[in-house]
């Protein structure tokens, strides 16, 4: 506590006397638990970097502002793909320039896809589909890949994929070749500065006290409000909430949900709250042997009729999902299309099924609690909603790791858990589909017990590249995940984010948490 009190003693005198110098220059101070591996795009994948890199680089293309609703273009102005999904091209914003001032060209493209495969930093995966990247001429790029992959343009908004100026980054160790893993030397330099054409430029960074950005003056795009933000490490969430409530930070990015609900009557500070990304479910194994009354498709909906989605919101606020396609992503439905409650339909469905008079099971869940969200109470929660149509549930709590073990194994016959998405794609989903990592390995819902036409689609999402035509077959699989499928989603929980009162633009984003450039402060 000393020590940071020291540091922001410093900052602040630091900060007071280049502001005299610099005509009251405009501050963003940022209090975060600092989780920095590299600033270089090519090796850094924290959210740390993903939070500074938003800013001081840019991507060919991005998400909305608040969501991964659609693919929009950012430094590339358009593209197209060919029929057979491999080839991509790009025509580049010809008014973008980086922050030295060089015009982006093709060539930065070609060496900062080839570098990002090549160097075999952590994010290096992302970039190992493609088979080639060409520079047709100064405003043009094509991408080829080894096979198909309809989620390579949400890849692309990914911060690895981030345009460095090739010239500067190769002048100072940077290589694209195909040794780079040994060869590049540049990341030390990127550490200490970027090449990009953000918004920003990193000034310095100081690993685990803090990181400085100052406004790009050559920035091609509308500028940003702050001149400089000053990024500190404050590992200790008590800690962020003193510095917020006493004004020596500007936002604060790690408090708990206990610290926020205290902080309701300062009117000096605001809390920001919006649906995350986890979309929590209940698994109905489809082998008969461990599922048993749950394996069969009419109790699976009768659970998805019976679930109380209003309570489960009443408790952790959010919004209810229409299946595990989490809300706010590509093709995803809006919780207009979700479940509501109808006890009657339940026992219907499950009179039908041959439980007129219910049945007794076991509910497997870890002992838990994620970004506030407490999973037994919710467990007891949907422990009380089915006993109101008359499945007697026991619950069966357990420690983390043995409960994932099973989980992953395939071994829970009926079991709570929740889901983040591994990139911003609703191909994601199809990991819940007959044969994907949770549906075949973990429910058991297989090729052989599932019916074709959800297999169909699955393989037709699994290559499909038509924007259009993505759309369509994700709202053909989410329908058919409401009516069918061993899953139940019934909550996708809220963020929450403090900030001071006068701090405006604050929008959480799934993909990069948070763009500081769309700050500003109220005058």
């Amino acid at each position: 506590m000393r020590r940071f009190l020291l540091l922001i003693v410093i900052l602040l005198f630091g900060v007071g006397v280049f502001g005299l110098s610099a005509q009251d220059e405009k501050v963003l101070v940022v209090g975060h638990a600092e989780s920095t591996d590299s600033l270089d795009p090519a090796h850094g994948y924290t959210q740390t970097t993903g939070i500074i890199n938003r800013v001081t680089y840019e991507t060919l293309v991005t998400f909305p502002d608040a969501d991964a609703s659609a693919i929009v273009p950012l430094l590339a102005a358009d593209w197209t793909v060919a029929e057979d999904g491999l080839t991509y091209t790009f025509n580049l914003n010809t008014a973008a320039t980086f922050a030295n001032g060089d015009t982006l060209t093709a060539d930065d493209v070609v060496f900062s896809f080839n570098r990002l495969k090549y160097v075999q930093g952590t994010p290096s995966f992302l970039a190992a589909n493609i088979a080639s990247v060409t520079a047709d001429d100064a405003d043009t790029v094509t991408v080829v890949l080894g096979t198909p992959d309809p989620a390579f343009l949400a890849n692309l908004a990914a911060n690895p994929f981030a345009i460095t100026n090739d010239a500067q980054v190769m002048d100072n160790g940077g290589s694209a070749a195909e040794d780079a893993a040994t060869t590049d030397t540049a990341e030390a330099f990127l550490n200490g500065t970027s090449a990009g054409t953000g918004p920003y430029v990193l000034e310095s960074w100081e690993p685990q006290v803090e990181t400085v950005l100052v406004r790009n003056a050559n920035y091609w795009g509308e500028a940003p409000y702050f001149d400089r933000i000053i990024i500190t490490n404050i590992p200790e969430a008590a800690t962020q909430k003193v510095a917020l409530e006493s004004g020596e930070i500007d936002i604060a990015l790690d408090l708990t949900s206990d610290q926020l609900s205290t902080m309701g009557d300062n009117a000096d500070v605001t809390v920001a709250t919006t649906p995350g990304n986890i979309v929590h479910f209940l698994l109905m194994n489809n082998n008969p042997e461990l599922g048993g009354p749950v394996s069969d498709p009419r109790v699976q909906l009768a659970i998805r009729y019976a679930l109380d989605y209003e309570g489960y919101k009443a408790l952790w606020g959010g919004i209810t999902p229409a299946s595990p396609l989490a809300v706010g992503q590509l093709s995803a439905y809006g919780e207009d299309q979700a479940f509501v409650r109808d006890l009657d339909q339940a026992r219907a469905l499950l009179a039908e099924a041959g439980y007129a008079d219910g049945f007794d099971i076991t509910l497997s869940y870890p002992i838990f609690t994620f970004q506030g969200v407490n999973m037994e109470t919710n467990a007891q929660k949907i422990q009380a909603d089915l006993a109101e149509v008359g499945i007697n549930v026991t619950l069966n709590p357990g420690e983390l790791q043995v409960s994932l073990e099973e989980y992953r194994s395939g071994q829970q016959g009926f079991a709570y858990w929740f889901w983040g998405p591994d990139f911003l794609d609703p191909i994601d989903v199809l990991s819940f589909l007959p044969g994907g990592k949770v549906g075949g390995e973990r429910a058991n819902w297989t090729d052989e017990n599932a019916e074709q036409s959800i297999i169909d689609l699955r393989d037709q999402a699994a290559v499909e590249s038509d924007p259009e035509a993505r759309v369509a077959l994700f709202q053909q699989i989410q329908d058919y995940l409401r009516e069918s499928g061993p899953w139940a989603a019934f909550l996708q929980p809220n963020v929450q984010t403090a900030f001071r009162s006068d701090l405006q633009g604050y929008v959480w984003h799934p993909q990069w948490l948070i763009n500081l450039a769309l700050l500003s402060r109220a005058e």
